[in-house]
């Protein structure tokens, strides 16, 4: 039985094939995003950046519904299988998983798969994006005043456990724009940011997961590329020339065939000490 009239045209749905393509990183790709996340990224030789395709989800926004004004990326998943190695082909695919709502906000989440050329999966990551229901007329949706409220403060790491970071970046515009250009948009540019209902610019909420990567790179290596694993959420806004210091605390280790499966809880803080995202990863050893 065909499914196409079962649904609206344009209707965002859980199943919807959002697209994808064949690529190769290439160096400039690495270039990109080091300039996007503020400094050399760690990693083993020939391997890109583990997050090197954090935004290929957005490369087609048919999954968004309509009303974008004030939407926020939520929540974000991870599963890594293999180094995406810098000019090896690879593919792309792009499918609706998931669709709810909480209290005012509906959810849609996309799911990205990357394989190689002969199809093995390299990473699996899924997108949780937050739509208001409905934006009541006003002018600002977030203001820099909320992440202040008692219901936004965040515990995260407490308990014993080895610390691993910080891992501190200063958030600068020059980042934003390489992070999140070309074109403008709400995440590098204060205009467009207004017309959603920001009063700055909103760091794109991948900057940040791509910082807990990066931590969870320089500490386990090759253990994170090839078998790392997080679920963060991301709670307050991370706002341009905020400073974000990424940190972890390991919770239990787990054997796992010849290694050992760390998991950590994670986050990153403003030096306000505001929780900016919370989670957890782990990765081997």
């Amino acid at each position: 039985m065909s499914a196409g009239p079962f649904f609206a045209q344009h209707e965002v749905h859980v199943g919807q094939d959002v697209g994808g393509r064949t690529l190769a990183v290439s160096d400039a790709d690495v270039a990109r995003y080091e300039a996007g996340t503020g400094g050399v990224s760690t990693r083993p030789v020939g391997a890109a950046p583990a997050l090197i395709l954090h935004s290929e989800v957005y490369r087609s926004l048919a999954w968004y519904l309509p009303n974008i004004f004030g939407n926020l990326h939520a929540r974000q998943e991870w599963e890594l299988f293999a180094p995406v190695l810098v000019g090896q082909p690879i593919r792309t695919r792009a499918t609706v998983v998931d669709r709810y709502r909480k209290r005012n906000r509906e959810y849609v989440v996309n799911e990205v798969l990357v394989t190689d050329a002969e199809g093995r999966w390299l990473q699996r990551s899924r997108t949780h994006q937050s739509f208001l229901v409905e934006d009541g007329g006003r002018d600002t949706v977030v203001d820099r005043e909320r992440e202040k409220r008692p219901e936004r403060v965040f515990t995260v790491g407490e308990g014993p456990g080895e610390p691993i970071g910080p891992f501190t970046r200063p958030i600068t515009l020059a980042m934003c724009e390489a992070f999140s250009g070309p074109e403008k948009n709400y995440h590098n540019d204060r205009e467009m940011a207004r017309m959603l209902g920001f009063p700055d610019i909103v760091v794109q909420g991948m900057l940040s997961v791509c910082l807990v990567s990066e931590l969870m790179t320089e500490t386990f290596g090759a253990g994170w590329l090839l078998g790392g694993k997080m679920d963060v959420r991301l709670v307050n806004v991370v706002w341009v020339d905020d400073v974000l210091a990424t940190r972890g605390k390991v919770c239990e280790e787990v054997a796992e065939g010849s290694h050992r499966r760390v998991h950590l809880d994670v986050w990153g803080e403003k030096a306000d000490g505001t929780k900016a995202l919370v989670g957890t990863a782990s990765a081997l050893r």
